[in-house]
């Protein structure tokens, strides 16, 4: 009888039926939950244009006018967003433009 009652309760409860997400607890601890970061170019006085649009092209897999655009946004402003997304997506991004020898954060 008591467990007849206790499953009234639940079913009748006045909450309203809510779908919940179920996250991967792996997700959390990866940061891909968090806000979005952006990767920024900065200007610098060391790297050829056509080098930067190249490293963009192959790095980033910006089409040819993408990479000429943030080039020339970076050239002009002194800085431009090449990309958002996660911190762990843009990590090894970051590691391989810097390799490179281009002036780069994650903000």
């Amino acid at each position: 009888m008591i467990l007849f009652a206790n499953y009234c309760n639940i079913v009748h409860s006045n909450q309203p039926y809510m779908n919940k997400v179920k996250r991967n607890p792996s997700d959390k601890e990866q940061g891909l939950l968090d806000p979005p970061k952006g990767l920024i170019l900065f200007n610098d006085p060391v790297n050829l244009f056509e080098f930067v649009v190249k490293t963009l092209m192959d790095v980033c897999n910006h089409d040819p006018y993408q990479a000429e655009q943030c080039t020339l946004v970076a050239h002009h402003k002194g800085k431009c967003q090449i990309k958002e997304g996660a911190f762990p997506v843009l990590k090894p991004i970051w590691e391989e433009l810097t390799r490179r020898g281009l002036t780069v954060t994650i903000d």
